[in-house]
């Protein structure tokens, strides 16, 4: 149990991170939602976790909520 932890606080971060470089980068709303979208689906493609469409766009939502507060 101790190592799903570590592994939720890994993938956490790790999509935090390309997300807040990625809002930092003067683009449009739409178009920074695509590419977090994008490093979230090439992370889970590349550790073998699955998540909806609808759980990527929730997740890029509030990655894009968390950094305009």
């Amino acid at each position: 149990m101790k190592t799903l932890g570590y592994i939720g606080a890994f993938l956490g971060g790790a999509i935090a991170g390309a997300a807040i470089g990625l809002l930092a980068a003067p683009e449009s709303g739409k178009d920074t939602r695509k590419k977090i979208s994008s490093t979230i689906k090439d992370f889970c493609d590349k550790h073998n976790l699955e998540l909806s469409k609808k759980e990527m766009a929730e997740l890029a939502e509030d990655l894009v909520d968390i950094n305009a507060e």
